[in-house]
């Protein structure tokens, strides 16, 4: 006989199961609305802003309710102070290929000798790179916050994004491996940075030649502009040819090429490993263990002097949103200098792109190498400044092309500014 109960359970039970998945349907239907608004966010999630590479900087990051990245720049701190820096950023995207993406760049509320001081403004340009060879520029827009934003239009599966066309140490290693072994080159190292890396002293040329050029580049790690130029620089100095030769029969140079290779590693902006600016504190002799940068370049500049091979001109390169020469101006009699500066001034503009100009008579910039070189060294210097935003004489913003050329124009600058009147 059979069991009507037993028969009829699975019935029951079906017709249960089916109530249920109608149940769940319905759920799902009645949740389907704030999932649909959600598949933006669900599609930005599909991007990821890599800074686990050389020079990148330190940032956090999210995606907010819009789909736009928010990346928070961490700033660089002074010792012993409240000034704080971010100028540098450089990062990696990575997205599906054709999506675009949003970017809204923060914290560019520096304070700067305990004063607000943003490093950012309408005309603040990044530079992008699909291959991490090709850079170009692209303009950003100044919103409320003071913050920076952009769009990227993925063209491959990652772009590289910096402020500045970026030159790391592994740029500056392939450098130096290329022109070492040059027989116009010395390549000697000095010292130390404060976590240990190796400090280098470039020579170019003949040191008993009649004049001496020093140039330091990148004691701010997010300067890059100084390096390229650097590199234009040397590379046309080795070429080798008649104007060349002329250069070199008339000075020699000494180039620090990277001061700040522990900030340059480690993606920082303006301080060394200890928070130490080393543009700064030039008036008094440097702490070997806070500031080794500094200290080593004063070990072997005492020693230049103490072989009568003092330079003749210090050059300390820069970047900044002003582009101009800073002209040092210590106590004293500094009539001749000022003199050379105006010469100078009128050299760069007859044979570079340089238009900007040099600061006024009331500009001050204490504890600057400038100015420390001069006051305590009696070696006339000062501090030039690349604009890192737009540069006026080529009417673009900068690129290393730009800062190469620059360079490549310098040694008939300083051949001329040799030159007695």
């Amino acid at each position: 006989m059979m069991n009507y109960k037993n028969y009829l359970r699975p019935l029951v039970l079906g017709l249960c199961g089916l109530t249920t998945t109608l149940g769940i349907a319905q759920a799902d239907a009645s949740v389907s609305g704030k999932q649909s608004a959600r598949m933006d966010t669900v599609s930005a999630s599909t991007v990821f802003i890599h800074t686990g590479f050389e020079n990148a900087s330190p940032m956090n990051w999210e995606v907010d309710a819009e789909g736009r990245v928010v990346g928070s720049l961490v700033y660089d701190h002074e010792r012993f102070s409240i000034n704080r820096a971010v100028n540098h950023f450089h990062f990696r995207v990575e997205a599906p290929v054709g999506k675009e993406v949003t970017i809204i760049l923060e914290n560019f509320n520096n304070i700067w000798n305990r004063t607000p001081a943003s490093s950012i403004s309408k005309l603040t340009p990044i530079v992008v790179s699909f291959d991490n060879k090709t850079w170009e520029s692209r303009p950003t827009e100044l919103i409320s916050g003071n913050r920076l934003q952009f769009k990227l239009k993925m063209t491959g599966p990652s772009a590289y994004i910096a402020s500045l066309e970026p030159y790391r140490i592994s740029d500056l290693d392939r450098f130096l491996a290329k022109i070492r072994t040059h027989k116009l080159v010395t390549v000697t190292p000095i010292g130390h940075t404060a976590e240990g890396r190796s400090l280098e002293m470039i020579k170019v040329g003949n040191e008993k030649a009649p004049k001496r050029l020093f140039i330091r580049a990148r004691a701010h790690s997010f300067e890059t502009g100084g390096n390229w130029t650097v590199e234009g620089l040397v590379n046309r100095l080795l070429k080798d040819d008649a104007e060349s030769r002329l250069y070199l029969k008339n000075y020699c140079v000494y180039i620090l090429p990277m001061a700040n290779k522990d900030g340059v590693a480690r993606g920082r902006t303006r301080f060394n490993a200890n928070g130490y600016d080393l543009n700064r504190k030039w008036d008094i002799a440097a702490d070997s263990l806070i500031a080794p940068e500094n200290y080593f370049l004063e070990k072997w500049l005492a020693k230049m002097v103490r072989e009568n091979r003092k330079p003749d001109l210090a050059i300390d390169l820069h970047n900044d949103p002003g582009g101009n020469l800073h002209i040092s101006r210590p106590a004293g009699d500094i009539t001749a200098y000022l003199a050379n500066m105006k010469k100078l001034e009128t050299l760069l503009r007859k044979y570079t792109w340089f238009t900007e100009g040099s600061t006024s008579a009331q500009f001050r910039n204490p504890g600057s190498l400038g100015e420390g070189f001069m006051e305590r060294f009696g070696i006339e210097a000062l501090v030039y400044e690349l604009n890192y935003e737009w540069i006026a004489g080529l009417k673009k913003a900068p690129l290393a092309q730009d800062w190469l050329l620059l360079g490549s124009k310098l040694p008939e600058v300083f051949y001329h500014y040799f030159q007695k009147p």
